[in-house]
């Protein structure tokens, strides 16, 4: 491989800035500072504190009553993995609006243990659910070849998790789709998508596959009946169709402790027992044995890793500090998914010496400097 200018390809701004208020950094892909040094991630958690969510409310109510189904018959498709958010979501429309959901499971890469125990238990608490199970051969090899041209190990992870869904609405004519939050707005991108209900069609390539739709792998060694799991529909399907797809965090105030807390009052949801590598929490993001080096390769790409990630969200939502933060970062963001590493090579059939060589063409290296034998962030969060 030859080494990737990974700033010149996302449009990353050489001078490194953190923001003020929470912990991010401007090299997050998209997103925007103020004169002040203020995040717009930051802006959002202000601009939802005066939106007036009795209205948004009012908006669900009457988007549930114009496609509640009158014979218990399912009306709407919830995308699950059996999590805290997508179980939150569930509970809220079988039991707060009167719908009956369809919950959409696109199976991890490899389940965790605790993965799969939620998941079970979430179907066990009364929701009707499909899982998706993609060819496995296909599967390992496009995880390959993700991680070396897209470097991100998640990529047809994700193609499943946006176009499974569709295909099954379409499927079973089905016109309502319930997605979480706007992952756009609440975590900083671009600030034009704050008002928005849902993602189009139109703009899956753009907001949620990074320009790397599932028909790039056409041209890279992948057939048609190969991507035949992961292809979706066909825009023109999904107009005619008249599929809409809202995000639940539009409607009702999204926040990550309240979501936990429900999952595990009505959906008996376990958090782990034990840390998820590269940061401090137990309890997001943990059903997937390969989710970590998603996380890790976001690091060599933007130096911004999973712990920062959490860390952002926590002190915006004001149950952290900014100082603990930075502490928690200093702590465990560029820590190494040693846990399942082997679970990694042997899915994606690498060897330990493919795996760095791929790791160092992906490293940012207006980020990162050799000291000694390691590499270190150069601009570390203060």
């Amino acid at each position: 491989m030859e080494k990737i200018d990974v700033p010149a390809r996302y449009k990353l701004p050489k001078e490194v800035k953190f923001c003020k208020r929470c912990v991010i950094s401007n090299q997050r892909p998209r997103i925007v500072f103020d004169e002040d040094g203020v995040c717009n991630a930051c802006h959002y958690t202000d601009y939802k504190k005066t939106i007036d969510w009795k209205t948004r409310e009012q908006e669900l109510i009457e988007l549930c009553d114009k496609h509640r189904s009158k014979d218990g018959s399912w009306d709407c498709v919830v995308p699950s993995s059996g999590g805290k958010d997508s179980s939150y979501v569930a509970y809220q429309l079988k039991h707060e609006y009167g719908m009956h959901p369809l919950t959409v499971t696109w199976s991890p890469l490899v389940y965790t243990d605790i993965g799969w125990r939620n998941f079970r238990a979430h179907i066990d608490a009364g929701y009707d659910n499909i899982t998706g199970n993609p060819n496995g051969a296909v599967q390992k090899r496009l995880c390959r070849a993700a991680t070396i041209e897209v470097g991100d190990p998640f990529q047809p992870f994700i193609y499943g998790q946006v176009l499974f869904p569709l295909k099954l609405a379409l499927k079973f004519g089905i016109n309502l789709i319930f997605s979480g939050e706007n992952a756009e707005a609440e975590y900083g991108g671009d600030p034009s998508s704050w008002d928005s209900k849902g993602h189009t069609v139109e703009s899956y390539d753009k907001w949620w596959f990074s320009n790397f739709p599932v028909e790039h792998w056409l041209d890279h060694g992948f057939t048609r009946e190969d991507l035949q799991s992961h292809l979706g529909p066909s825009k023109e399907e999904v107009m005619e169709a008249k599929i809409e797809r809202y995000f639940f965090g539009y409607f009702k105030p999204w926040v990550h402790q309240a979501n936990f807390y429900s999952a595990v009052e009505n959906m008996d949801f376990r958090p782990n027992e034990e840390r998820t590598e590269g940061t401090y929490t137990k309890y997001s993001s943990i059903d997937d044995r390969l989710d970590g080096f998603h996380h890790w390769f976001g690091l060599l790409k933007f130096g911004i890793g999973r712990c920062t990630a959490n860390a952002a969200r926590e002190v915006r939502d004001e149950n952290i500090t900014r100082d603990e933060g930075v502490a928690l970062i200093h702590r465990y963001d560029t820590e190494f998914p040693e846990k399942y590493f082997k679970d990694f090579l042997e899915y994606t059939g690498m060897t330990e010496e493919e795996f760095w060589d791929v790791a160092e063409c992906w490293r940012n290296q207006n980020l990162w400097e050799r000291n000694g034998d390691e590499w270190k962030l150069r601009y570390p969060v203060e």
